[in-house]
């Protein structure tokens, strides 16, 4: 049987070798089966496992059947949230109260395989953090399938990371990712992405998709909108958080020079001789040279906060001798 964190060291607790993190908002039905398939195909690869439904505010019974599978198997284990606070948050409790060295997260309805835990589990331990799974054949509606294609595209461009399927329920994580990340808000569609610009090794693996067998989905168009307004914070906060001023200087200048060309052109047509009349170009041309400012003024405060910041924060190591 491979051995992981299965000797005691001193002061050391005894971890399971690998934890799977289930978030679960109204999915009372589908836990059961769910359940049974992450057993068969873990024990298959003779490793010890421990499971963790995150109960978001379900209203349908989702913790009574968690109970209920805790008592017959003592690798379940539960939390049940006072209300609906979102998927992010569920991962992030999740990580939290897990107590193994590799981490998977799937949905609850089904939709995701367990028996794609080892090809994951084998990718981790050839040596990447994150592998993301890559629904290449999604049993979705063309509404989310589209939406998805979209919401892709955008997130590898803006992150420099090129995956195909960002939003997978389906991923596996060494533990130091899921110490690093923080997750809030719908931050969970951008784990690889905020993973990638930690300077973790992110990979995607095709897998399988299945069509909803129990409820009915909770996707909604808003959560495209949410989705994308994530993606700029993602963008600033992680992407541009150690040279802010390189960003806003860039559209300050532009604003600066188009201001500057307009002011320019008055300015010349008033020395050869034309009366100086306000003008809508002449505004148009003070307004950009206002918006230069502050946007310089904006980098300036941001490279402040930057510099306030302690020196380990701004990095991340990967290793130490």
């Amino acid at each position: 049987m491979p051995e992981l964190n299965q000797t005691l060291a001193k002061g050391e607790i005894l971890r399971t070798q690998i934890a799977v993190v289930v978030p679960a908002f109204n999915e009372a039905e589908s836990l059961p089966e769910l359940v049974e398939r992450i057993d068969a195909a873990i024990t298959e690869m003779g490793r010890t496992w421990e499971v963790w439904v995150i109960d978001d505010g379900s209203d349908d019974g989702t913790f009574e059947v968690v109970q209920d599978l805790a008592k017959v198997r003592p690798q379940v284990h539960g939390i049940k949230f006072g209300r609906n606070f979102g998927k992010a948050a569920a991962l992030a409790a999740g990580f939290e109260s897990v107590s193994a060295d590799i981490i998977i997260t799937m949905d609850a309805d089904l939709q995701d395989d367990p028996a794609e835990i080892p090809d994951l589990v084998a990718l981790i331990e050839n040596g990447w953090d994150l592998v993301s799974g890559w629904k290449q054949d999604r049993k979705d509606s063309f509404i989310k399938n589209n939406t998805s294609k979209v919401f892709n595209w955008f997130t590898s461009r803006m992150c420099g990371l090129s995956l195909h399927d960002f939003n997978c329920g389906l991923k596996a994580y060494r533990r130091s990712v899921t110490k690093s990340v923080k997750l809030y808000g719908d931050m969970h569609r951008y784990v690889p992405a905020l993973a990638h610009l930690d300077g973790f090794k992110v990979t995607e693996m095709p897998v399988r998709h299945f069509a909803r067998k129990y409820g009915n989905t909770k996707y909604g168009i808003a959560r495209f909108l949410n989705g994308f307004l994530d993606l700029l914070t993602v963008y600033f906060l992680h992407a541009r958080q150690t040279s802010p001023l390189h960003f806003f200087g860039r559209i300050g200048t532009a604003f600066f020079a188009a201001g500057g060309l307009i002011s320019l052109y008055h300015l010349v047509l008033w020395l050869l001789g034309n009366p100086m009349h306000l003008r809508p170009s002449m505004l148009l041309g003070l307004v950009f040279i206002i918006v230069a400012f502050q946007s310089v003024s904006l980098g300036l405060i941001a490279e402040l906060i930057v510099a306030g910041r302690k020196p380990e924060e701004a990095y991340r190591v990967a290793d130490r001798v």
